[in-house]
């Protein structure tokens, strides 16, 4: 492991415990203004912390103040964290007041042990881990409150979740505080509908309607894929939306993860709209005789697939009920799992270099406690994916125990604009998919053996990407993809045949282009052009059209002056095949 990965590990380590102390000292100052509120859980998350509190009424902006005050006064007086293993009668008798922690230690297995965690006065059913002291809590801010259900359910209360984040450092607090800053600018949902990209409405809640302009981008992002997966030997497919029950019986997804998906009775039949892609494809794999020589076998397929997401976890395009990812299956045998995945390396390695997402973080997840297949099984495919990252010479990061259990996997992950980290790509090895559906190859002797199933996504879900690409480039997409790429500008209506004029030099190039027409002031409309993120404006007047040329404005404010018009095309059709 490099020490870059280990220093990562060591600072989310420390924040880690940092704000889940914070959390503590947070709940101890709510409690101090409401002795009657009912605590529930309060864990630390990517970044920052929450807790979840039953209170007599809303919290309000004051309200947070002042319980940010009190939080520092517990930070400054530099109480100790004190652990203290309890039993469950006595667990049980320190929280007989509240139903939520009752509860919570009723979910306790027998023989695992209780803790509470004490700091003053204050003391609270937790397993850890904190920091030493409270004032090991260097820097504090408190952001917002929301409504959340116990346990996520809509069956019960409804409570109040408190916002909060900690760090090490006043300097890294001010770092994050500026970086939410201008998350709100980005924020994809603002911007996809400033933009005329997408919207969202209760007739279909967390699904989008992509408008024309989005359903550019959002095509523009598949035929790239497509194109990669030609390149690379994947075939496409197209596969049903709706399976028979029994499909998802024979998967393990009707017993397991029933629950968020959608189902239909037809005919007195149950059916049940696809989540994911693997169970079609293994039926169509089954579907005829396969020899070794015909593996690896590449299944690409862009078919829409729906969740039944809880409303209190979607968000935007970045969470939704109905989406398409870039998905694909390879069957193989074992000594082929080198091979496929050191190319879906490359493929992904290609794709966040278009998307200049230039920090790439790679995770080698490893078997879990429970699991299919053997040990001998695993250690090969794990040394198989380890290799593999070695060969590649890819940084990586070792999680054991949260491989899924079918197989190993890689994941991806890039970090945005904002800093902030995204899981995009991952290369999973299944062992159990092909065991449930009986799925078999004749090798060299004639004999009949399992294939390996490999699941690979490269953007992910093509919604979620859109949105985190739109807050990446804060909606200034790559000329590539920009919805419209160049708005022709005539400075007075005289001047309105030579624009239209160039609009169609520019569509027979292939290009995308509008011509605004209206009868507004030129700066109006380069402003207006630059606020819709069109990376070119092409202003014609007198001058311009006596010399066959456009004086070319671009989205980030520069004039780059004349441009016969030929030159132009040429410059952006360069631009646009370099996907610069």
């Amino acid at each position: 492991m490099s020490a870059k990965v280990q220093d990562k590990q060591v600072l989310r380590e420390l924040r880690h415990r940092i704000r889940h102390s914070a959390a503590h000292v947070m709940a101890d100052a709510i409690v101090s203004f409401f002795p009657e509120a009912k605590l529930t859980i309060g864990p630390p998350t990517e970044d920052g912390f929450y807790y979840d509190i039953d209170l007599p009424r809303p919290l309000t902006p004051d309200d947070l103040e002042r319980i940010e005050a009190r939080m520092r006064e517990t930070i400054k007086a530099d109480h100790p964290f004190e652990c203290r293993e309890i039993s469950r009668d006595d667990a049980q008798r320190m929280f007989a007041d509240n139903p939520y922690k009752l509860q919570t230690i009723d979910e306790i297995p027998s023989g695992e042990a209780i803790t509470t965690y004490s700091h003053g006065a204050f003391t609270d059913l937790c397993e850890g881990p904190h920091v030493e002291r409270t004032g090991d809590i260097e820097a504090v801010k408190l952001l917002n409150v929301a409504g959340a259900y116990w346990r996520g359910s809509e069956a019960n209360p409804m409570l109040q979740r408190l916002y909060g984040t900690a760090f090490e450092s006043q300097e890294a607090l001010d770092e994050h505080l500026q970086m939410l800053e201008e998350a709100l600018k980005r924020d994809h949902r603002k911007l996809g509908r400033q933009l005329d990209l997408v919207m969202f409405d209760p007739v279909a809640p967390a699904s989008p309607f992509f408008l024309p302009k989005g359903a550019v981008v959002y095509n523009l992002l598949i035929d790239y894929i497509r194109g990669l997966n030609t390149r690379y030997g994947y075939q496409e497919v197209i596969t049903p939306q709706i399976y028979s029950a029994d499909l998802w019986r024979k998967s393990g997804h009707y017993d397991n993860y029933k629950d968020s998906m959608f189902f239909i009775d037809i005919e007195d039949r149950e059916f049940g709209l696809k989540p994911m892609n693997c169970p079609g494809h293994a039926v169509m794999y089954a579907s005829r005789l396969h020899s070794y020589r015909d593996l690896p076998l590449r299944y690409a397929d862009f078919a829409r697939l729906h969740r039944n997401e809880r409303s209190g976890v979607t968000h935007g395009l970045t969470r939704v009920r109905s989406f398409t990812q870039d998905d694909a299956h390879v069957f193989c045998r074992l000594d082929q799992i080198l091979e496929e995945v050191a190319t879906i390396i490359e493929m992904v390695s290609e794709i966040y270099r278009v998307f200049e997402f230039d920090e790439v973080m790679t995770y080698l997840s490893l078997r879990p406690d429970k699991r299919v297949g053997s040990d001998e099984m695993w250690d090969r495919a794990e040394a198989i994916l380890k290799e593999t990252l070695v060969a590649k010479a890819i940084d990586h990061e070792v999680v054991p125990g949260e491989g899924a259990f079918y197989g190993p996997k890689i994941d991806f992950f890039v970090r945005d604009a904002l800093r902030r980290e995204w899981q995009l790509g991952t290369a999973q090895l299944d062992f159990s998919l092909p065991e449930r559906f009986e799925l078999e190859y004749v090798d060299e002797e004639g004999k009949t053996e399992r294939p390996v199933l490999i699941h690979r996504a490269m953007l992910g879900s093509i919604e979620r990407f859109m949105g985190i690409l739109i807050e990446h480039t804060g909606g200034a997409f790559p000329v590539w993809l920009a919805p419209v790429q160049a708005v022709v500008i005539p400075i007075a209506d005289r001047h309105l045949d030579y624009a239209r004029k160039i609009e169609g030099l520019l569509r027979d190039a292939a290009l995308r282009v509008e011509v605004d027409a209206r009868n507004q002031r030129m700066n109006l409309k380069i402003r207006e052009a630059q606020l819709q993120k069109v990376p070119y404006m092409l202003v014609v007047g007198d001058r311009e059209e006596e010399q066959g040329a456009v004086a070319v404005r671009t989205r980030a404010g520069e004039n780059l002056g004349a441009r016969a018009v030929d030159q132009l095309i040429a410059d952006i059709r360069a631009e646009i095949d370099a996907k610069r």
